[in-house]
């Protein structure tokens, strides 16, 4: 397949090398480049060119993906790499930023002469890995037809929210809020359940096949029982996302009182060391 494009994926932890796997394996040419380099060491068995530095992965590459921690973050990376872009790059914009990160990076993006596309994703670890992730899109429809392949690498659905970079960020915080207001749920139910003196594996399956079940809460509720708590998504992570929720919440006039209580149940688990397990680790401070 030499008439694909080269993608950079710049940052390979959790998502960004599961992703830059399944890329290398639908016959990009992947480059990729990690702060830290034991992380993306492993994609060389798969066939990435692993990197010593921004500007060494995106250089010859058309299409740079970011998936890293923060805003911050992918600030300092892409700055680290713009000596080295190419005059016709796209930027796919994948890390969960907020609405004050993505509207730097947007603003980072026109100084750097790049194509922007706003393109942060549902899923967690394992979809991941799958290629099953759902991409929300939004950038210029010229571009659409180019990224089609790469989306289709590792998602398994591509949605496209809007021309205009931001929609698809603003898309991802409404569905993180869903995400993690379900979470909390589960986890305040089980331990009320011990409380009143319950097995909380009844409330699972009281729940169960009903109108009030879904694939997440059964997954989340037998690890948060099972004291299972690999991370597919950090707490940290988690407690982030949840930040630029709240964040974008109040600057809209959204209440925050839910979003507030999550936040400090999940700080008062990062406190006793959790912030590295499963964002279900939650549970564990309650």
């Amino acid at each position: 397949m030499a008439d694909q494009p080269t993608v950079a994926v710049l940052g390979t932890g959790t998502m960004g090398a599961p992703m830059a796997r399944n890329l290398a394996a639908a016959g990009f040419p992947v480059r990729v480049w990690n702060r830290s380099k034991e992380k993306a060491d492993p994609l060389a068995d798969a066939g990435a060119h692993v990197a010593g530095s921004p500007a060494e992965a995106v250089e010859g590459a058309s299409v740079v993906l970011t998936m890293l921690f923060d805003a911050e973050a992918v600030v300092d990376t892409m700055e680290s790499a713009a000596g080295a872009l190419g005059s016709d790059v796209v930027w796919v914009q994948a890390s969960t930023v907020g609405l004050t990160g993505g509207q730097r990076l947007k603003a980072l993006a026109d100084e750097l002469g790049v194509t922007y596309v706003d393109a942060p994703v549902l899923g967690t670890r394992q979809p991941a890995e799958k290629g099953a992730l759902v991409v929300l899109a939004a950038g210029p429809a010229e571009v659409r037809d180019r990224l089609a392949p790469v989306f289709d690498a590792v998602g398994q659905r591509t949605m496209w929210v809007s021309d205009e970079a931001g929609a698809a960020t603003r898309l991802k915080l409404v569905a993180n809020a869903f995400v993690l207001t379900v979470l909390e749920g589960v986890a305040q139910s089980l331990s009320m359940a011990e409380a009143l003196g319950l097995d909380p594996q009844l409330f699972l399956e009281a729940v169960e096949g009903g109108a009030t079940d879904a694939p997440y809460v059964r997954l989340k509720g037998a690890a948060m029982l099972d004291g299972r708590f690999d991370a597919a998504f950090s707490l940290s992570g988690a407690y982030k996302d949840a930040g630029l929720v709240e964040e974008a919440m109040r600057t809209h006039g959204v209440d925050t009182a839910v979003v507030q209580a999550i936040r400090a149940h999940q700080s008062r688990s990062i406190a006793a060391g959790n912030g590295e397990a499963d964002m279900a680790a939650t549970y564990l401070e309650r």
